[in-house]
């Protein structure tokens, strides 16, 4: 999550020109102090195309920052195919639907085999709340490992489990942080002592939940001991929830997910943002097995979760990740990225794909750069524990002509 120096402060609204100044107070006022704005001169977005945006000038801005429109902004594909369902009909998953059917054995055919069913939530968060709902109940625990920085949701149950939003002090007493990676301890190692822990408490664990490319800690793709980290924790009697709400969906260029890289097979998946396009459909993919136990004694409906806009959107998406050969792209263009970004004067570049984290010397010089990168047209935001580090997550189709405008620009702000 970007921290807060990146925000802009109502207290200098008196800066702004007129009409900027009357929206942003008209919010304020609706709204309310729950939602913030990026920028000291925050922009208006009116309309976006592939990897640019334009704001009520019609002003352009190339966007290294969304990842929700995976396939570019308002790819026409998806919205005609959000377009022609919504003309037809809008309903939930208790009515008998072809394509609601044709997605699911599309997307879980992307899958390792044993993951075969899989439920519709609207967001990642619900997605995580129910991944983890259904672990708790499935093991009898309720002891959940997280890293040090992670964000997982906003529900009450998961954002007792996301130190990034109030901190480690936020944290649920049956929740335990690792201070890995970027720290120089071994994950494994990190979790081990963890479960040991939980065990003096009394708390016995239900799961290890985990970004596969920990963004929120300063983007790492490549964790050493984490497979070692899964064997311990289901030694344990828990289970692993790869939360693939932000690397998946070939976000890194290898293959659809995150975990694919490590060569592990997870016990749950969570998928979301970029699943529509923007449209909201997010869901959690296990072994019907783990799905049926879970429905003996619970049971799940999400009025809009898998609704039939949302399915047509997602649909749409999946085919034009592979029609159009994002994965490849990303592979591409972000190989390219990361071997120029290393040239530059960061402390550590990291990253696979079009998943990028530039770390620089501080906090506020990486401020500074994402807000000197707004005054040149460029949106990114940054991230990490000390949030000295630039995240890099375009829509997929981000060229190397996209590439080359971001590192003349990265260039020009870093000088």
């Amino acid at each position: 999550m970007a921290g807060p120096a990146t925000y802009f402060d109502p207290a200098s609204a008196g800066r702004l020109d007129a009409a900027t100044r009357d929206l942003v107070e008209r919010r304020s006022r609706v709204l309310g102090s729950a939602y913030r704005l990026f920028y000291d001169d925050p922009v208006q977005l009116v309309r976006g195309e592939g990897t640019k945006v334009y704001d009520a000038n019609g002003v352009e801005y190339l966007d290294a920052y969304n990842n929700v429109p995976s396939v570019g902004h308002a790819h026409p594909r998806v919205t005609a195919a959000m377009a022609k369902q919504a003309g037809l009909l809008t309903t939930h998953t208790r009515y008998l639907s072809e394509g609601i059917v044709s997605y699911a054995e599309d997307l879980l055919s992307t899958l390792p085999e044993s993951i075969d069913n899989i439920m519709f939530t609207c967001t990642g968060s619900e997605a995580n709340d129910l991944a983890l709902r259904m672990a708790k109940l499935v093991t009898g625990g309720s002891g959940v490992i997280v890293s040090l920085n992670a964000y997982h949701g906003v529900t009450t149950e998961i954002a007792a489990i996301s130190p990034s939003l109030g901190g480690i002090e936020s944290v649920a007493e049956w929740a335990r942080v690792v201070r890995a990676p970027g720290t120089g301890v071994d994950f494994a190692e990190a979790v081990e002592a963890t479960l040991s822990e939980l065990e003096v408490f009394g708390i016995r664990p239900a799961a290890l939940i985990v970004d596969t490319v920990f963004a929120s800690d300063g983007v790492y793709p490549d964790v050493p001991g984490l497979a070692r980290a899964i064997a311990a924790v289901r030694k344990a009697g828990g289970l692993f929830i790869a939360d693939e709400v932000q690397p998946g969906f070939g976000r890194l260029g290898h293959g659809m997910w995150g975990f694919e890289r490590y060569g592990i097979v997870p016990d749950l998946v969570t998928v979301g943002k970029p699943m529509g396009n923007g449209q909201p459909i997010a869901a959690v993919m296990a072994p019907h097995g783990l799905i049926d136990r879970f429905n003996e004694s619970s049971r799940y409906f999400n009025t809009f979760g898998g609704s039939s806009v949302s399915i047509a959107a997602a649909q749409a998406t999946l085919d034009v990740l592979r029609d159009e050969n994002l994965i490849e792209n990303a592979r591409d263009v972000g190989g390219y990225l990361l071997t120029e970004l290393r040239r530059m004067p960061f402390l550590e570049v990291r990253g696979a794909g079009l998943f990028i984290g530039a770390q620089l010397e501080s906090a506020d010089r990486a401020v500074k750069a994402v807000k000197d990168l707004r005054e040149r047209r460029v949106l990114l935001s940054a991230s990490g524990v000390a949030n000295d580090t630039l995240k890099i997550r375009p829509p997929l189709p981000f060229s190397r002509g996209d590439a080359d405008r971001l590192l003349t620009e990265l260039a020009a702000v870093l000088r």
